[in-house]
């Protein structure tokens, strides 16, 4: 039951993240592997510097969709490829 909370928290904090910086349609594979791995950065860095623990917390949800909004951003970065230069 734990694996299928995380997959959903995963999946709706990189549908989230995608609302906030996404353009087109979602990748749903990408927005879940940037949802669980923003919910592991950043989620757990905000819950600890609030000094929550690892209660889930109003603090480490957001810092989850913030961590996959830095996660998509870096995918964006990385996947664009640089324009050709005209002949």
């Amino acid at each position: 039951m734990l694996i299928l909370a995380m997959l959903v928290l995963g999946l709706s904090a990189g549908w989230a993240a995608h609302l906030m910086v996404g353009r087109g349609e979602p990748n749903w594979a990408r927005l879940l592997f940037a949802g669980l791995a923003g919910s592991f950065v950043g989620g757990t860095l905000a819950s600890l510097l609030a000094g929550d623990g690892f209660d889930i917390r109003p603090s480490g949800l957001i810092g989850s969709i913030v961590g996959a909004v830095v996660v998509l951003l870096a995918f964006r970065a990385l996947g664009e490829k640089p324009a050709s230069p005209p002949r």
